[in-house]
């Protein structure tokens, strides 16, 4: 076997790790896909023939790709941070079916990634938020981290400190049998299609928090507390003629469909029972890219 072909089997090996990687990181699937190709460019680039630990290597240029993509988000204004001016980006969400969970889509949303963190993820810096994946999520070495930021190690180290502090914060242990969040969210979406009011504000929390990104076309909307976000729940639920329970990175989430067509992917966040956060993907020109279908 040729030195190419080997090395091309090699990276074959450890695509979908680095797909997860990069996804964690950017919060875009084509993006993570275009950093995974860059990677793989940059590999053929270079002689790999004193390097021990491949995929060891591999994850470290994707996190130096990733982390040159986040930086020229920032320089170029672009992503706002969530709830910043009233603006909401939610990250892609992973679609899947009941039962359908193939193994590219098992690797994206392994150790309960879900929505509600990749948001957070958003609001770190583009340092912190390599640091605090790298490290956090795959085991990454700080010594093998501050290069790549250009930091010491000690500095690495602080730098996903403090991102885990915040992504504790901003997201309290939340409910993870993945059963009884089903039955929380269906009871929300019986509740919602039926138009009980009643029965919606005994399923969502006081305190709920409702995130709606509707692309550039339709304005996004950050609704708080039960009343406000049941009320939407109820309107939005006269629109979709169809809807399905899917899981959402990995955990229960509804999609619906009007007229065949995708309208809404919506992702639960569940703590004792009730939904705390619900966050929703209403951009068409996202939604399309998903290839979702009835």
């Amino acid at each position: 076997m040729s030195e190419k072909n080997f090395l091309a089997d090699r990276f074959e090996a450890e695509r979908q790790g680095l797909r997860a990687v990069a996804y964690r990181m950017l919060g875009s699937l084509a993006d993570a896909e275009d950093a995974v190709q860059e990677t793989w460019l940059k590999l053929g680039r270079t002689d790999v023939s004193e390097v021990k630990n491949l995929g060891a290597w591999l994850t470290t240029v994707i996190g130096r790709v990733c982390l040159d993509i986040l930086r020229s988000r920032t320089s170029r204004r672009e992503d706002p941070l969530p709830e910043q001016d009233g603006t909401v980006r939610l990250p892609d969400p992973v679609v899947t079916q009941l039962g359908r969970v193939s193994p590219e889509q098992e690797v994206l949303v392994a150790d309960a990634v879900g929505i509600a963190l990749m948001v957070v993820l958003e609001t770190l810096s583009p340092a912190e938020r390599l640091a605090f994946v790298l490290h956090d999520m795959f085991d990454v070495p700080f010594d093998d981290i501050a290069p790549v930021v250009g930091r010491t190690v000690v500095s690495t180290r602080q730098l996903a400190s403090r991102a885990r502090r915040r992504v504790q914060g901003a997201t309290p242990g939340a409910d993870t049998d993945n059963a009884r969040k089903r039955d929380v969210v269906d009871a929300f979406l019986t509740a919602a299609r039926g138009g009980d009011f009643e029965a919606l504000l005994t399923v969502l929390d006081p305190a709920v928090v409702a995130r709606s990104d509707g692309g550039t076309l339709v304005p996004s909307v950050v609704r708080r507390g039960a009343a406000d976000v049941a009320s939407q729940a109820i309107t939005f639920a006269r629109f979709a003629a169809d809807a399905y329970p899917v899981l959402v990175n990995g955990t229960p989430g509804v999609v619906s469909f009007a007229e065949g067509r995708p309208l809404s992917v919506m992702s639960f966040t569940v703590r004792d029972g009730r939904i705390t956060g619900l966050d929703i993907l209403t951009d068409p020109d996202r939604l399309a890219a998903l290839g979702l279908a009835v």
